[in-house]
């Protein structure tokens, strides 16, 4: 545990040695809550639209800064693997387990701190625009958000592991805009007819995004909360024992 601890440490100065992981990371989803917001005020009531009301709004720019973390994941593994950084401590008395909690466990403490950050500047510009959201729904959410957290590290190690670090951030990009347009963060995916709305309710991004509203609103309702929560958190372990075995199965390949 304690090997684990201290490649952590060391994963964690590393990615936030670049600023622009702090923009990305915890700035960028920021400026999204306040555009969206200022864009929500914009739009007529009688449009019916919540999507960007900030209840809504802020669960789902919670699951977008967590894309983010993916690629952070990424970057760091194929970025040791191509310096053979990794090679090298593969000599060491380090376990893969080591190496596989120290890339994912910085990154679920720096989700918890993006959430944390992005769920006060919610409750802020709650405040400006005189609207009641919970405190306790934003601090459920905190936990609730945590196994996409888990799933967004867990595919972003497996990208690390297969490519290297010019392909990883590209895919990892696809991926980002893949999961903001189907993950219902920026339009209603549910409400579409037609094949986006079918993809869209056979990939993760979408119940990750409807956890993170509906513990905000607390409505807890099975379609609404218990079952987007139970498939996030299947998948989340899904994706990480697939990513641990590939990581397993590259790291024994490198060391012949």
């Amino acid at each position: 545990m304690k090997r684990t601890i201290v490649f952590a440490k060391r994963n964690f100065i590393e990615t936030f040695r670049d600023p622009l992981s702090w923009i990305f990371c915890i700035g960028f989803p920021i400026v999204m809550l306040i555009i969206m917001s200022v864009v929500n005020s914009a739009i007529p009531k009688e449009a019916g639209n919540t999507l960007f009301r900030i209840d809504s709004l802020s669960g789902g720019i919670a699951i977008f800064g967590q894309m983010f973390i993916m690629l952070f994941t990424a970057i760091s593994v194929a970025k040791d693997r191509g310096s053979a950084f990794l090679t090298r401590l593969y000599s060491s008395p380090m376990k893969s387990g080591n190496f596989i909690g120290g890339y994912i466990l910085p990154m679920i403490v720096t989700a918890f701190i993006q959430v944390a950050i992005s769920f006060v500047a919610a409750f802020i510009v709650s405040i400006i625009v005189d609207y009641d959201l919970s405190i306790g729904g934003l601090l459920l959410a905190s936990v609730v958000v945590m196994p996409s957290a888990l799933m967004f590290s867990s595919i972003g190690l497996l990208f690390g592991t297969f490519f290297n670090d010019k392909a990883a951030p590209g895919l990892c990009s696809i991926i980002i805009s893949v999961g903001a347009m189907l993950g219902g963060i920026w339009f209603d995916v549910e409400g579409v007819v037609g094949i986006m709305s079918k993809i869209g309710k056979c990939l993760p991004f979408l119940y990750a995004t409807k956890a993170a509203r509906a513990s905000i609103t607390m409505d807890f309702g099975f379609k609404s909360f218990a079952l987007p929560l139970i498939v996030v958190s299947i998948s989340a372990l899904v994706l990480t024992v697939f990513a641990s075995i590939v990581f397993r199965f590259k790291m024994s390949a490198d060391q012949r």
